[in-house]
């Protein structure tokens, strides 16, 4: 059973990478994953481009554990040399767009829940849901059908960590800028210069330093990303506009980042949402203990994953190498989706049986 198992997870993912998903156009990768559940008599629900499934003998009175992952993907970069729509297996590699970032991941977790979807007197209800815009933290992902899923314990986010376990993930802010100044003819002593303006502001961004920092994810960190400014080369500008990336740590609310930006910066500035926060599950859950039980290494993640979205402990762990993600020439390794279904079964085995 887990030989095939493993053979119908790989040949799922070589039919959803010749399926464009980008997010909020995944449509299609839908149908397929729920074309794939029906095959095997597992009753499907769907809301927008969001699949999930429940374990047959689900019981009402029973905690649940949530599997998640996601089928969108990114555009392709391109410096990609290979057709990133098509999946080529070189090596023990399957090479396509979404293969790592997180088909595999996905279809390691699809192929879990169907090893335990027929057993009887389990300890845990489990719920897989493969879930759409999660490259752009999007409203029709997962937040649009959280709510549809009743009340969950915990769950499995599966994103590439190459097995370890993320106990913690940094949030993100993204804060647009605005600096005013006053239009004038460049070859006179005319105008405020928006771009002079701003300057002080960008020096202390550059150089501020939060002072509370966590042993596993670090430092908040901010950076600016963009900036532009002016009309045309003989024109003084009156505004310049800047994005300053966020990334906070547990120690650290947006909110509260955003509140020490107003009080420093002379421009006017706004959070474009707060919503996604630092999230971390602490050592001392049954899921990471069956995690280091098993031997699995933990780490802070400084990479944003839907983890950010939920508000039940989460652990983030999956196949495939982060550093992998939306880079050209994307693969997976065939060997890391197999030990990957293994070590979610053994982690799960260990928690709910």
């Amino acid at each position: 059973m887990l030989t095939k198992l493993k053979t119908d997870s790989i040949e799922l993912l070589k039919t959803l990478i010749p399926i464009p998903s980008f997010s909020k156009e995944e449509k299609n990768t839908a149908n397929s994953i729920q074309d794939f559940f029906q095959r095997r008599s597992v009753l499907t629900f769907r809301k927008g481009n969001n699949v999930w499934v429940k374990n047959k003998y689900w019981n009402d009175s029973l905690p649940t554990i949530l599997l998640n992952s996601h089928h969108d993907t990114v555009r392709p970069v391109k410096a990609w040399t290979k057709n990133p729509h098509k999946p080529l297996l070189e090596n023990g590699k399957l090479f396509g767009l979404g293969s790592n970032d997180a088909g595999g991941c996905l279809v390691s977790l699809i192929a879990t829940f169907l090893f335990f979807y027929a057993k009887e007197n389990l300890n845990y209800n489990i719920i897989l849901a493969a879930t759409a815009e999660e490259e752009i933290s999007g409203k029709n992902g997962i937040a649009s059908v959280i709510g549809d899923f009743g009340k969950i314990d915990f769950g499995i986010v599966g994103e590439p960590t190459k097995m370890k376990m993320a106990i913690a993930e940094k949030g993100l802010m993204v804060v647009d800028g605005i600096a005013k100044g006053k239009a004038g003819h460049a070859a006179r002593e005319e105008g405020v210069n928006a771009i002079y303006e701003v300057l002080e502001d960008l020096k202390w961004i550059k150089n501020y330093e939060f002072k509370m920092i966590s042993d596993l994810l670090g430092k908040t960190k901010m950076t600016v990303t963009q900036i532009n400014s002016g009309t045309q080369h003989n024109v003084v500008p009156d505004a310049c506009s800047f994005v300053i990336d966020v990334r906070t740590n547990e120690k650290y609310s947006n909110q509260l980042v955003f509140a020490i930006l107003q009080k420093h910066l002379k421009a006017e500035i706004k959070a474009r949402s707060f919503r996604l926060n630092s999230s971390r599950i602490p050592l001392t859950h049954p899921l990471v203990q069956s995690g280091l039980s098993l031997g699995l290494n933990y780490f802070g993640s400084p990479t944003l994953s839907d983890q950010a979205l939920l508000s039940f402990p989460t652990l983030k762990i999956g196949c495939g190498d982060s550093a992998r993600s939306h880079t050209a020439d994307e693969f997976i390794y065939l060997k890391e989706i197999e030990e990957g279904i293994d070590i979610y079964i053994k982690l799960l085995e260990k928690t709910i049986l």
